[in-house]
């Protein structure tokens, strides 16, 4: 971790101190953590590297456009990255409707819909994990616009890697059928769900540890097939 005075300004207040040192305690289990990231991702390459081809050619097959979807997301201190999911929508949905999808979103194509209902768009973000911009557990990465948002405390879920499964995910996996109803989706999603969201995220860097994440791994695992 970059010493306190050397994270950038924004996070240099007294909301985000309070998370920094708790984490600052617990330096051994963030360099096992990165050590855990890198072998899980090898592993996971191994056996998903046959699903990876084959709902690559499904994606490319069935609808227009590139097989993976590439967004600006926000990791580590604020830092910009791009994201890599399978392609789940039709090309150019982010610029015919929200950024945040909701039940029924006619921008999704049918595969996927099958995708998304089984978190397989999310496998090529072990590439993410691998590069460092990601860890397998940790707070989803947010868009630059919602996180231009965030109350100082929030800040505080920047100060560790974005990862590919939370507890604030698992809490919110049907987050699409929530929004499906609103008018206004942006301002339902800034104002209700992403802070209840930073509330699960927040009490998880109170709680970090490897055997944390262990739990929440095998309760992703759970929920997906659930």
């Amino acid at each position: 971790m970059l010493s306190f005075d050397k994270l950038p300004q924004k996070f240099q207040c007294d909301e985000v101190r309070e998370y920094y040192d708790i984490l600052s305690n617990k330096k051994s289990s963030i360099i096992l953590k990165r050590v855990s990231d890198i072998i899980l991702a090898l592993v996971m390459l191994v056996f998903l590297i046959i699903p990876i081809i084959i709902i690559s050619i499904a994606v490319k097959c069935t609808s227009k456009g590139p097989v993976f979807y590439k967004q600006v997301r926000v990791t580590t201190y604020g830092k910009h990255f791009k994201i890599l999911k399978f392609r789940t929508m039709v090309v150019g949905a982010d610029k015919i409707g929200s950024l945040v999808t909701i039940d029924g979103d006619s921008r999704v194509t049918q595969i996927g819909r099958f995708l998304r209902k089984y978190r397989l768009d999310e496998i090529p973000q072990v590439f993410n994990v691998l590069s460092g911009k990601m860890s397998v557990v940790g707070a989803r990465p947010e868009v630059p616009k919602y996180v231009d948002s965030y109350k100082n405390e929030y800040l505080a879920t920047l100060l560790m890697p974005a990862g590919i499964t939370s507890l604030a995910s698992i809490m919110y996996k049907d987050e699409e059928k929530l929004l499906s109803n609103e008018k206004d989706v942006d301002s339902v999603y800034i104002e209700k769900i992403l802070p209840d969201k930073m509330a699960y995220n927040l009490k998880y860097l109170r709680n970090f540890g490897f055997r944390s994440d262990i739990k929440l791994m095998f309760k992703t695992v759970k929920e997906v097939f659930s």
